[in-house]
Parts: structure tokens; C-alpha cells; sequence
């Protein structure tokens, strides 16, 4: 794959997975922790973006604290409610309570991307096109977009807004956007996945069901079927990148248990401290790197 090069910028992309995005959290505690910041473009997908804006905020535990306190409550997570064509996952709740009791500090994310010039976007996906959209938030629609890149098809059930534009999960058109970040000028790109490293995509065994769910918007349904596709060609652009670019990856072990789905704190626990340690371990490397 083609891809024009910008040169000489750094890149943190996270990915999301629900769940399982408790890897990345503890990835993005320990970088937080250690005030570990060598990135001019931060990227994130639906839980991954949420993570990013509480690292961005300086509030390194809230993301554990709020898979904690919230995540893994019925109230969030039903699936009786779910066969009785209810959400899933009810992110109405889930955005309501948090901002509510556990609220981002916004005025210090976009104060310190402003003073450092940096860039943070959040990727969504529009349900007319099918593809996806880099969006730049701001104080007044930062809480608005991650609700829209978390919002999963089919367990969530209502279709959220952009500018009256029908938009969902960003993970449908770019799971792992380590691509956009090399088009953005990023030539030192850091990928944290929520999948081992060596995890296939495969496709669905309910894809055939995509066109009749989707019919109103045939070009997203035809993205939920490549969705596979898409991801392991990121898979492939990171395992390799272009000449002139270097991607470092951190991943969860495959022993990792962590669901899109999981509640179970013992198991999403395990997955938050590997992904402190992968951290530490990520930030050691990287400074020997730059000696």
C-alpha cells in the first residue's frame, strides 16, 4: 500500500475492543504515570479514544476506575435486556453517569494540546458512506464524539449525530489507524493493540445478516463485511511500515483472557497490570532507543 509521507512526527494510536481496551488503559497508566509523553498526534478508536482523553487529562486511574465502578455493572452490560431489543451495552447510561460523577477535566486536555501544539483525534465511522471520519474535538464536543466512536453496532441500538450526519463506532472503517497517522506526518508511530500480536481477524458468522440489519445504509453494511480486511491490512502495514517509518507495537500477551463483554474484575484486573507492565517495559525501551 501506497502511502505519501509527511516526515518527523510521533504518533500514539490506541485501539478500542470495549472491554478488552482495559489493556490499553493500563498500557496508558503507566505512561502517565512516568510522564512519559513523546507524541505530537494522539489517534484513538471508541474505548481507546476514551482512554486517550483521560491520559490527555492527567486523570491516569479513571479509566480503571470507571471499568470498575461502572463498566462491569448490569446496568451497563445486559444481555436479558438485550434479547428483549434493548442496548447491550446502554452507552446513554454509561455517558450520563460518568460525566456525571467522573468527568473528564477538560479545560487541561485541549489547554495542553493547544501550548504543545499537538493533535488529538478521535475516529468514527459514517453510517452513509461506510468510511471513515478523523474528527478534532473540542471542550464542547469531545464527550460527543468518544460517545459516538464507542456506540458498537448492534449492541447499542440508537444511531447518533454529527452535524446531522448518521455516525457509529469507529472501529467499523479503521480499527487500528496506524495508516492515518503515517499520512499525517508521523514517522514514529506506537500502536496500542487490545488483541495479541499475532491475532487474525476473520470473518463474522453472522455477516451474511449485515445487508438485511444495515438495508438503510448498504455502504456501512458493505464496511461491517470488510471489516476483517481492513484491520489485517493494518495488521500488515505495521509488521511493514514504509521505508523512513518505525511502528512499535505493544500488545496484550495471548494468555490475556479480557472480552469485548467480560466483567469479571479478576480477569479485567490481570489484563489492566500486564498492560502496566507492558508500559513500563515500552517506555525503558524507548529511551535506550533515543540515547
Amino acid at each position: 500500500m501506497m502511502v505519501k509521507i509527511k516526515r518527523g512526527k510521533s504518533a500514539l494510536v490506541v485501539e478500542g475492543g470495549a472491554m478488552r481496551s482495559v489493556f490499553g488503559a493500563g498500557v496508558l497508566n503507566a505512561f502517565g504515570s512516568a510522564a512519559f509523553d513523546p507524541f505530537d498526534i494522539y489517534i484513538g478508536v471508541s474505548a481507546g479514544a476514551c482512554n486517550l482523553a483521560s491520559h490527555l487529562a492527567g486523570q491516569n486511574d479513571r479509566n480503571f476506575d470507571i471499568i470498575e465502578r461502572y463498566s462491569t455493572s448490569s446496568r451497563f452490560i445486559s444481555f436479558g435486556r438485550f434479547l428483549r431489543g434493548g442496548h447491550l451495552m446502554d452507552i446513554d447510561w454509561l455517558w450520563e453517569i460518568t460525566i456525571r460523577e467522573y468527568r473528564l477535566d477538560l479545560k487541561k486536555i485541549f489547554n495542553g494540546l493547544r501550548n504543545q501544539n499537538k493533535e488529538y483525534i478521535i475516529v468514527a465511522t459514517s453510517m452513509d458512506t461506510g468510511k471513515g471520519l478523523y474528527l478534532h474535538p473540542d471542550e464542547e464536543t469531545l464527550e460527543h464524539y468518544l460517545k459516538v466512536s464507542s456506540s458498537l453496532p448492534i449492541f447499542y441500538r440508537n444511531i447518533l449525530e454529527i452535524d446531522s450526519e448518521k455516525v457509529t463506532d469507529g472501529g467499523v472503517a479503521d480499527s487500528l489507524p496506524v495508516i492515518e497517522a503515517c499520512r499525517r506526518g508521523a514517522t514514529d508511530i506506537t500502536v496500542v493493540r487490545t488483541r495479541p500480536s499475532g491475532y487474525v481477524k476473520k470473518n463474522s458468522s453472522v455477516s451474511f445478516l449485515y445487508t438485511l440489519m444495515f438495508r438503510k445504509y448498504l455502504q456501512f453494511a458493505r464496511a461491517m463485511k470488510n471489516r476483517p480486511r481492513s484491520y489485517m491490512d493494518s495488521v500488515r502495514f505495521i509488521k511493514n511500515p514504509p521505508a523512513g517509518v518505525r511502528i512499535s507495537e505493544i500488545a496484550p500477551p495471548p494468555d490475556i483472557q479480557t472480552g469485548r463483554v467480560t466483567t469479571n474484575m479478576k480477569i479485567l484486573n490481570a489484563a489492566y497490570q500486564s498492560g502496566r507492565e507492558h508500559g513500563r517495559k515500552f517506555i525503558d525501551v524507548y529511551k535506550a532507543k533515543d540515547k
